[in-house]
C-alpha cells in the first residue's frame, strides 16, 4: 500500500555542476555532473525514501528528459505515477561554488493541454485512495489555472486525507483556501504572501495565525540557518538547529516536509516529529544534491536541536 503520495506538476531533470570560482564570461571545464529527478515533490519523495518508508510520486512526465526521470526513479526505488504530456520536461542547471553561492538556470517548462489535465485529475482520483498523507509542493506548469492545487487539497480531503501543501504566489493562496492540515513556507514566500518583511518572530507568528484562520492546522516556517518555527494547537515551537559547513540549501523545505511526514506517519511525539524535519532540512544542506538526507548527519543533527515552546499570542 502506498502511504505517502507526493504531487510534482512541474518536475525537472536537475543537473548540479560544482564549480569553485565560477564567474560569469569565462570557461570552464565541470570535472563532475550530477544528474537527479527535481521539482519540489520529488525531492520530498527521495527523502521519505531514503527512510525506507513507501512513496509513490504522481505528476506529469514528457520526452527524452521525463524517460531519463523515470529512469532514475526506478533505479532509487521510488514508485511513480506520471501522466505523459506532448511537450518536454523541463531542465533545471545549477552551478555551486566553493563559497557556497549558487548560480541557477530553470527552464519555464512545458504547457499543459486541456486533455492532459482531465487525464491527471482521474489518475489523481484513484490514487489518493492508496494514501495517508499527500505531499502537494512546488510549483505549476504553464496550461494549469491558478486554483488547481485548491482543487487537488479539496478532493484529497474529501477522502479524509491530511494534505502537506507548500507553493507560493497566487496557486499559494488559492490552495489556503481549501484549508489543507499543513502549509509550510520560507521567509521570502511568507513575506510574498503577507506583503510586508518579516522583522521579527511576531511577525511570523502573526502571518501563521492569518494562514491558520482559513482551517489550517499546522504551519511552519523554515528560516535558513536560523532553524525554523512551527505553530500548532495554540503554541509556536522555535527550533535552533546547529550550525553545519552548509553547501547547497536547495532542497531543504523538501526533505523538512518529508521528514515531517514520515515522522507523522510513525506516530512519533509531536517534538520529536519537529526534531525529525528540522534535522531533515539541515542534513540537506550537507549535500550538493537536493533532496538528499545522510541518515548519520540527520541523526547527529537531532542530537543538538534546541525547541523552545511558548503559547500563541
Amino acid at each position: 500500500m502506498v502511504l505517502i503520495l507526493t504531487v510534482t506538476l512541474n518536475p525537472s531533470l536537475d543537473k548540479w555542476y560544482p564549480i569553485n570560482e565560477f564567474e560569469k564570461g569565462k570557461a570552464f571545464m565541470a570535472k563532475d555532473v550530477i544528474y537527479t529527478p527535481g521539482g519540489s515533490g520529488l525531492n520530498v519523495a527521495k527523502v521519505i525514501k531514503s527512510f525506507n518508508e513507501p512513496v509513490m510520486a504522481a505528476g506529469f512526465s514528457g520526452g527524452r528528459n521525463g524517460e531519463y526521470i523515470e529512469e532514475m526513479l526506478d533505479n532509487r526505488g521510488i514508485d511513480y505515477s506520471f501522466i505523459s504530456i506532448n511537450e518536454e520536461t523541463r531542465n533545471f542547471i545549477a552551478i555551486i561554488s566553493a563559497d557556497e553561492s549558487r548560480t541557477e538556470i530553470s527552464e519555464i517548462g512545458p504547457s499543459i493541454s486541456g486533455e492532459e489535465v482531465v487525464e491527471f485529475y482521474e489518475l489523481y482520483k484513484d490514487i489518493i485512495g492508496t494514501a495517508e498523507i499527500i505531499c502537494i509542493s512546488g510549483n505549476l506548469p504553464r496550461g494549469l489555472p491558478s486554483d488547481t492545487y485548491r482543487n487537488l487539497i479539496i478532493m484529497a480531503k474529501e477522502q479524509n486525507k491530511k494534505v502537506f501543501f507548500d507553493a507560493n504566489g497566487e496557486a499559494l493562496r488559492y490552495g489556503i483556501e481549501a484549508s489543507p492540515f499543513l502549509v509550510k513556507q520560507n521567509r521570502d514566500e511568507l513575506e510574498e504572501l503577507m506583503g510586508f518583511l518579516m522583522a521579527s518572530e511576531e511577525d511570523i507568528e502573526r502571518s501563521a495565525r492569518y494562514i491558520m484562520e482559513n482551517g489550517v492546522e499546522l504551519v511552519i516556517v523554515s528560516l535558513g540557518s536560523a532553524g525554523s518555527m512551527f505553530f500548532y494547537d495554540g503554541y509556536s515551537y522555535n527550533v535552533k538547529v546547529p550550525n553545519i559547513k552548509a553547501i547547497n540549501a536547495a532542497g531543504s523545505g523538501d526533505a523538512m516536509l518529508a521528514g515531517f511526514a514520515v515522522s507523522l506517519l510513525r506516530d512519533y511525539d509531536f517534538e520529536y516529529q519537529l526534531k525529525v524535519a528540522a534535522a531533515c532540512g539541515t542534513a540537506n544542506a550537507m549535500e550538493i544534491e537536493a533532496g538528499k538526507v545522510d541518515m548519520a548527519n540527520m541523526k547527529m543533527i537531532m542530537n543538538q536541536i534546541e525547541i523552545e515552546k511558548k503559547k500563541m499570542y
